[in-house]
């Protein structure tokens, strides 16, 4: 069963070994378990709904409190200390596009806010309630999970948008084909929420985020259908399918995705290697991508990350072996941790794999082989389970992701984490920040960077206030250094207020021009992308 306040499956845990809670105490002091709110007397605080009964819709509190967050820190901390926030008002679980076009003309003619829900995995406040006058309507697209159609030749299938990453390949198994999207949130999170907050897989090197594989598809929007076509390529002017992607339910709701699916491949691997310092590392996986390598991944960690990850891997012994060999092949202390992945035809991944070490080798590398790779590969869905073990323990963890160009990376990357040390320095605290570059272009990388640090005493207001200042001021050095808001997560009502700096006052004015095309009442994701009373209110 899905944890109510937590991440993941509730039989599913990572733990944290000797090494990994010693390094916690030495970089961070001590942590600050508290109690946590019990369910039910959460419920018991949800007022009465404002929606009349309707075969559609269910208004029982627990569903609709089940509804009212995502996993963001916010939405965890306001679980976990009981401070509740708006709840929907009611939660329909539509079967069919009609029944979405339904539901949004019923919320047209009553005037109701409508915030589109599918697998709950946002971490940038896309399902946050506003305070509404308005009664809000939860439209939960779970059910909306089939395989509608395939088309062999080419290579295009089908799926209702809440269709979950393991559902969808699963489905697409026995055809011989995947999609070949997995982001770390894969368990749940679904191919329309991908293709509405543009997210990126693991693997997307090879099979592309999901800007390469949405080919088309059907969104409902307040003023009617929208159907997008599936072409191979067309010059009829500005691509309808932008409008689609990124759009985070602003103007309307997407329930059908067409997507370009890949041949099963007949060989996947991943390798362990290591660098001896950053810039050597940074060099190395610019050198392997900007030659085109046909691999499917590369994944770098900073030194700070890879001693976090050696040390939460566990068997302190081989470890220690393994690295006083790496000490004498030149990556001792500062070493990083290269992960590549090989994904095609024996053949071609053979090649690949040659390639990239002989061109790895210029840089100093030192190659350890699959073993980690392959641990790496089993565990690689269950690193937000980390989070649940982190607070049993009296820690908070987050994640902050941007993207740059080449010059900018190393530059920013360090301010990151600078900036959220100085951050926690002014309540006397530090936090353990660490960086990687997870997807890598031939201009530029994306920046994931974590954040651990002990939590406040004091319940909800002061951890939610120190989370707050780290993100608008790690924010704000990314707009300083150029960077997008978010490489992978979306926009939401977390990166909304930062969004201007991005797109200009042009194109700020060109999204609130959709908005208003598209949902002239204002009836849907009120907040997101777009801020509320902000300059470019839609």
């Amino acid at each position: 069963m899905r944890r109510w306040n937590g991440w993941g499956d509730d039989a599913t845990s990572m733990d944290l070994n000797r090494g990994a809670r010693a390094m916690m105490e030495e970089r961070l002091g001590p942590g600050n378990p508290g109690q946590d709110a019990e369910r039910k007397k959460l419920l018991k605080q949800i007022p009465g709904s404002r929606l009349p009964k309707h075969k559609l819709i269910k208004t029982d509190a627990d569903t609709r409190f089940a509804m009212a967050f995502g996993e963001s820190y916010g939405d965890w901390i306001r679980k976990r200390f009981g401070a509740v926030p708006p709840v929907p008002d009611g939660v329909a679980f539509p079967e069919s596009r009609e029944e979405v076009r339904t539901l949004l003309d019923l919320a047209q003619a009553h005037n109701w806010v409508v915030i589109p829900f599918a697998g709950g995995t946002s971490v940038a406040g896309h399902l946050d309630c506003p305070a509404s006058v308005r009664p809000i309507l939860s439209i939960n697209l779970s059910r909306l999970n089939k395989l509608q159609a395939i088309d062999t030749d080419s290579q295009l299938a089908t799926f209702g948008a809440g269709t979950a990453g393991p559902a969808l390949e699963e489905q697409l198994r026995p055809h011989g084909y995947t999609l070949g999207h997995f982001p770390q949130s894969f368990e749940y999170s679904t191919v329309g929420g991908w293709v509405v907050t543009r997210s990126s897989g693991q693997q997307s090197l090879r099979y592309g985020r999901i800007e390469q594989l949405f080919a088309g598809g059907h969104m409902e929007t307040p003023v009617g259908p929208l159907t997008i076509p599936t072409l191979p390529a067309s010059s009829a002017g500005p691509d309808l399918r932008e409008v689609v992607m990124g759009s985070e339910g602003r103007f309307g709701i997407l329930t059908e995705a067409t997507v370009r699916v890949t041949p099963l491949p007949g060989h996947e691997s991943f390798h362990a290697i290591f660098l001896p310092n950053w810039d050597a590392a940074e060099d190395a996986v610019r050198t392997l991508v900007q030659r085109k390598l046909p691999l499917s991944m590369m994944r770098l960690s900073n030194a700070i990350e890879t001693e976090t990850n050696l040390t939460l891997a566990g068997h302190a012994a081989l470890i220690g072996t393994m690295e006083k060999y790496l000490a004498l092949r030149g990556c001792g202390e500062g070493k990083c941790m290269l992960m590549l992945g090989v994904t095609s035809d024996e053949r071609t991944a053979k090649f690949a794999l040659k390639e990239a070490k002989r061109h790895l080798a210029d840089f100093g590398a030192v190659y350890i082989g699959t073993a980690m790779g392959s641990k790496w590969a089993a565990n690689r869905f269950k690193g937000p389970y980390l989070r649940n073990t982190l607070w049993d323990e009296g820690y908070s963890a987050d994640t902050i992701e941007t993207a740059v160009d080449w010059p900018r990376v190393k530059p920013l990357m360090l301010a990151m984490e600078q900036t959220a040390r100085d951050v926690f320095a002014e309540y006397g605290e530090r936090v353990h920040a660490f960086t990687h570059l997870s997807h890598l272009y031939p201009q530029g990388s994306s920046i994931y960077s974590q954040f651990v640090w002990a939590t406040a005493p004091g319940g909800f207001a002061p951890n939610f206030e120190r989370w707050q200042k780290l993100k608008a001021a790690v924010a704000q050095t990314i707009a300083d250094h150029g960077g997008t808001v978010s490489h992978q997560h979306g926009v939401g009502r977390d990166h909304a207020m930062h969004l201007d700096v991005e797109k200009g006052p042009l194109g700020m004015a060109t999204l609130a021009e959709l908005c208003r095309h598209f949902d002239p009442q204002r009836i849907m994701n009120p907040g997101k992308l777009l801020q509320d009373g902000g300059p470019w209110a839609a």
